[in-house]
């Protein structure tokens, strides 16, 4: 069973702010713990057919992927959401279902780890590359803040879809 905690080691910005976003990772994986791999792959939800376990946690890396290594990073975009069109908008939802559970979340994991480091080596304070829609760069914090916020919202959907395909609630 994954371990969570949303308790920092210190009560430091940067302590509460990781703790909180890892605290948000966890609970992800914990939604996925145990599900089978057919069910991983099943959209419950009428008119959200890519919402599934794996679309979800494909989404939560490449979004991460996105404003670590694209927007604060300014590094190219090579990941699906670069491929993003009007009449495919989620390519990392849709092409999800290729992909076995257990590897989209060690990848996700493994991904998490490297961004863990970007942090502890960068002040919160530390301006994106690359700018906003709106002209602006964030820091380094809303990035963080953002994630967070991201990451919870779906962890509301991961609760509905994993319910709606085994009955597993609580988690």
């Amino acid at each position: 069973m994954t371990r969570r905690t949303d308790t920092p080691p210190t009560w430091d910005e940067r302590a509460q702010l990781t703790a909180f976003l890892d605290y948000a990772r966890d609970t992800a994986r914990a939604k996925c713990e145990g599900v089978s791999a057919e069910d991983a792959r099943k959209a419950p939800l009428p008119n959200s057919p890519l919402m599934t376990l794996c679309g979800l946690i494909s989404h939560l890396r490449w979004v991460e992927h996105y404003w670590f290594h694209v927007m604060f990073l300014g590094e190219e975009d090579d990941g699906p959401l670069a491929e993003a069109t009007e009449e495919d908008p989620d390519p990392e939802m849709r092409t999800a279902v290729d992909v076995p559970l257990p590897q989209l979340l060690a990848e996700y994991e493994e991904q998490s780890a490297r961004y863990r480091r970007l942090v502890a080596g960068h002040g919160l304070d530390t301006p994106a590359e690359r700018p906003i829609g709106d002209g602006r760069h964030v820091d380094l914090r809303w990035v963080i803040l953002h994630l967070i916020e991201e990451t919870s919202r779906h962890n509301g959907h991961l609760d509905v879809v994993r319910e709606l395909v085994d009955g597993q609630t609580g988690v």
